[in-house]
Order: structure tokens, then C-alpha cells, then sequence
């Protein structure tokens, strides 16, 4: 087992790809606190996991406010002695707009959920890394929306920020043994769409001229997958890195 005994926080657990992670790294032995807001979907999950090497145990919380996701990361250093790993997996779709349009709503409700609650669980991290002295692991979902415009302006540019900030952390903490990487998943067959509402339609029909260029949609569990790879030591000299999993999609 890969993870054996590692203590990892997860966020975005209760479906999709944050789902099919805690799956995976329940069965390669880790000790999981999985955050989400749905406690009913968090709980069946946990059920479901009852008999894999690793615990999992539900923490429900909106992650984009800082009391929940510190709160996560100090259960997991109660409940399991210790942190190793963080797995910022949980975001939300805007609604397409190009920046002429753009709500102040869409605007708040997006980067509270990609930046502001990875960069709070990110620095309580680092933090208990820190005071742990051994190093540590942060593995941030981004999008290959931080490249290309397969979203509209408010989706990019979070993304982009999440994958800015994973090279910093990882240029930052280098001399601490503190790494930090980022997954740029392409289309993967999730439920992201239905928080994007009603789509800014001239935006909608701008984007679809990227969106049409995609390969068949990837699925959850290859995104958990590269996430397995990145947080064993299968990757102990990756640091700084984007992984794309999207199919060759970039590649066009």
C-alpha cells in the first residue's frame, strides 16, 4: 500500500473526483478526513469504505470559510497524530461570463471556493508541517482552464491563482522538505456543471469553440489516480509541477 498510515485531509470528498480520491486512498491505507457539505453523501461514503485498510471520517463544512478548513486539518492532527498530506479538490464552475459581464456575486462565491479556502487550508498546513519537522505534501486541483479559456473569466483566472500558488508554496518551502503540486484536469465526467447555474450565453458560445476541440470526457477516477502518484513517494522529486490529465486535450 502506498499511503499506509498517512494521515490526509481531502476536500470536495462527498462526489466526483474528491470522491473517487478518498476512495482510492482509502484502499492504499491512508487515515482520511473528508470535507464536504453534503454530511449525508460524506457519511455513506465512510459506510462504504468501512472495511479498506485506511478510516475515513466525515467533517462537514463549507470550504471556502477559514474555521472549517483549519478545523479539518486539526482533526486530522487529533484523530491521527499528525498531518501528512493535503488534497485541495473542491470548486465551483462560473457561469461562462467574459469579463465585460461578470457578476460581483459570481465573482465572491468562485474564488472563496478555488482561492480563499485552498489558501487557508494551505497556510494552517504548512503551519503543522512546520511544527512537525519532516516535510510534508500539498496537492491542489486546478483546471486546464488556467490555460485555455474552456470556462469564462472568473473560472480561469481562480484557477490560475490556485496553480500560481502551488509554485510558490513549492519554490517557498523547498528547503523545509514541504512539496506542493497541482492537478490540471481537462473534461472529466463530474457534477462541477450543475453549480454553474443559467450561462452567460455570449460567453457560452464563445467557449464552446474550445470545448469542442475535447477528447472524450476522462473520468473521476483518473484524476484520483495522478492524485495517488503525487502524494505517494512514487513522486518524492515532482515539486512545483502541473500534471494535465485531459487526454492529449493541451496538446492541440
Amino acid at each position: 500500500m502506498k499511503l499506509q498510515n498517512k494521515s490526509i485531509v481531502i476536500t470536495g470528498a462527498s462526489s466526483g473526483m474528491g470522491k473517487a480520491i478518498v476512495e482510492l486512498f482509502a484502499r492504499e491505507g491512508a487515515n482520511i478526513i473528508a470535507v464536504a457539505r453534503r454530511l449525508e453523501r460524506l457519511e455513506e461514503l465512510a459506510a462504504s469504505l468501512k472495511d479498506a485498510p485506511g478510516k475515513v471520517i466525515p467533517y462537514q463544512g463549507d470550504v471556502s470559510k477559514q474555521e472549517v478548513m483549519e478545523g479539518a486539518i486539526d482533526t486530522a492532527v487529533k484523530e491521527f497524530g499528525r498531518l501528512d498530506v493535503l488534497v485541495n479538490n473542491a470548486g465551483v464552475m462560473d457561469d461562462m461570463s467574459p469579463i465585460g459581464d461578470f457578476t460581483n456575486e459570481k465573482l465572491e462565491q468562485v474564488f472563496s471556493v478555488n482561492v480563499y479556502g485552498p489558501m487557508y487550508s494551505m497556510r494552517k498546513a504548512v503551519q503543522v508541517f512546520l511544527e512537525q519537522g519532516d516535510g510534508g505534501n500539498i496537492i491542489n486541483v486546478a483546471s486546464l482552464g488556467a490555460m485555455r479559456t474552456a470556462a469564462g473569466a472568473i473560472y480561469c483566472a481562480s484557477k490560475a491563482a490556485v496553480v500560481s500558488m502551488t509554485k510558490n508554496t513549492a519554490f517557498m518551502y523547498i528547503p523545509n522538505g514541504i512539496r506542493c503540486n497541482a492537478i490540471a484536469p481537462g473534461g472529466i465526467a463530474t457534477e462541477i456543471a450543475t453549480s454553474m447555474g443559467m450561462p452567460n450565453m455570449n460567453g457560452y458560445g464563445r467557449v464552446q469553440k474550445v470545448l469542442a476541440t475535447s477528447p472524450e470526457p476522462g473520468t473521476a477516477e483518473n484524476i484520483a489516480a495522478a492524485a495517488l502518484f503525487l502524494a505517494s513517494d512514487d513522486s518524492s522529486y515532482v515539486n512545483g509541477d502541473v500534471l494535465l490529465v485531459d487526454g492529449g486535450w493541451a496538446a492541440g
